[in-house]
């Protein structure tokens, strides 16, 4: 008698020298226990799982941004204006230099006046006017200094605020329709600053705020919210524009509440389908286009010495 035929030895197929008897439940190769992963029925190999997981379609909100369960792009922006703050602390100058400011004048000493034209050869421009344009977005990551106005209740209200209404529409919109709508907002305050009141110097991030408060009106319509209280906290922001006016930048608040509203109904009714993402980035560069037309025209009219 001869003894049997020993049975074929089979390896796994990304570890060739690893004995393997387990088959991946999806491809039917031979794995090993370290290319194992749970399935719902047996196991999986490593390439298979991440195969599955493209082609597995991830959660959308109402109005098609990604699902997130942590408001990433609010801790970021209240970072950000909270290192600003420190920042200017440190060095005052700051605010100066990087608050939305349209049109001004300064001489050598760093003495500012009010923008006039022509000017004489003693002094420079400053400003958006200047070519300063950055400051459009950078005065909005800056606060009034404790010394001034309502002191360091400005950042800390404006913060509070920020944090509360910031994760109810970062939720709804996903990060990148969120970030979007921030800055929009917080360029569209600066812009109507610009077209009505140039030579005032404003900070803050009331005007994104203010955004953000009519993106949330907005979104309370289009979800069906129970819209009384959406509607009341409406009502307190807007009384709020109009109590706070005589202390801080009514054209801002105005301007981030006109831009913040007309991006996100561009978000809530743009048809569904492969076509809206496109539809609501067509609207946000639209409104972008427009805002810098007009910071462009108010420049030049500045320049020729209009008022």
């Amino acid at each position: 008698m001869t003894a049997p035929e020993s049975a074929a030895v089979t390896t796994c197929f990304r570890h060739p020298k690893v004995e393997s008897h387990v088959r991946c439940t999806r491809c039917d190769r031979y794995i090993c226990p370290d290319c194992m992963r749970e399935a719902a029925v047996g196991h999986q190999c490593v390439e298979c799982v991440k195969e599955g997981a493209r082609t597995v379609r991830q959660a959308r909100t109402a109005f098609g941004g990604r699902v997130s369960a942590v408001p990433v792009v609010t801790y970021v922006l209240v970072a950000l204006n909270a290192l600003a703050y420190l920042a200017e602390l440190a060095r005052p100058s700051i605010v100066d230099r990087f608050g939305m400011l349209g049109a001004g004048l300064e001489d050598a000493d760093g003495v500012h006046y009010l923008w006039q034209y022509p000017y004489g050869p003693g002094v420079h421009a400053e400003g958006v006017v200047a070519g300063q344009w950055e400051r459009l977005l950078t005065g909005a990551f800056l606060h009034m200094p404790p010394t001034e106005g309502i002191g360091i209740m400005h950042i800390v209200m404006n913060m509070a605020s920020l944090w509360s209404i910031g994760r109810v529409v970062e939720a709804q919109l996903g990060r990148a329709r969120y970030l979007a709508l921030y800055l929009l907002s917080a360029l569209g305050g600066s812009v109507l600053v610009l077209l009505i009141a140039p030579g005032t110097m404003t900070v803050g991030a009331s005007g994104a705020i203010f955004g953000l408060g009519a993106a949330y009106w907005v979104m309370g319509r289009r979800l069906g919210y129970d819209m009384r209280a959406v509607n009341q906290y409406m009502a307190g922001l807007l009384l709020w524009l109009v109590i706070s006016a005589w202390m801080t930048s009514w054209q801002g608040h105005l301007g981030g509440l006109l831009a913040g509203g007309t991006v996100t109904l561009a978000y809530a009714y743009a048809p569904r389908g492969g076509r809206r993402t496109l539809l609501q980035a067509g609207a946000c560069v639209a409104l972008l286009a427009l805002l810098v037309v007009l910071t462009a025209v108010k420049v030049s009219s500045l320049k020729a010495g209009a008022a």
